[in-house]
């Protein structure tokens, strides 16, 4: 299980195949890549952190998952910094020896990811910068894992 919070970009093919290499108990892997969403004058993403307070949340975020799924491994790389549209911004790579822990433990650390990591979003667009809240979809996506 590991997190990193990186302004590098990431090989999605060598971290999809770093979750099972040389291991035969894991049945499925599933990932999920974020992309930098353009469009109505977006020119760019800034995200900013606190490099301990980002690096802890995460880690309690896979922990959780790891609680209520038997996960075999779990790989979560943020990037920070200014992105552009279409860049990769997050890899969350889940292995288990099934399919559907896998894909609910992947989908409960996204959703934590986009509510609960402490990350702040200002865009650029071409009628300004401005920071970004959270939006109420994605804190009524967490209802469902908090049952």
């Amino acid at each position: 299980m590991s997190v990193s919070v990186q302004l590098e970009d990431f090989d999605v093919g060598a971290e999809t195949s770093a979750l099972s290499a040389g291991r035969e108990d894991v049945g499925a892997v599933v990932n999920f890549v974020g992309l930098v969403r353009g469009g109505e004058g977006f020119i760019a993403m800034t995200l900013e952190h606190y490099p301990a307070m980002t690096a802890k949340a995460l880690e309690d975020i896979v922990a959780q998952a790891c609680a209520r799924w038997e996960l075999l491994d779990v790989r979560v790389i943020h990037r920070v910094g200014r992105l552009l549209p279409g860049e990769r911004i997050v890899f969350v790579g889940v292995a288990s020896g099934h399919r559907g822990a896998a894909f609910e433990a992947c989908e409960f650390i996204m959703d934590y990811l986009k509510t609960r990591a402490p990350f702040w979003k200002k865009e650029e667009t071409c009628r300004g910068a401005h920071w970004v809240d959270a939006r109420d979809s994605d804190e009524a996506a967490l209802e469902r894992w908090e049952r």
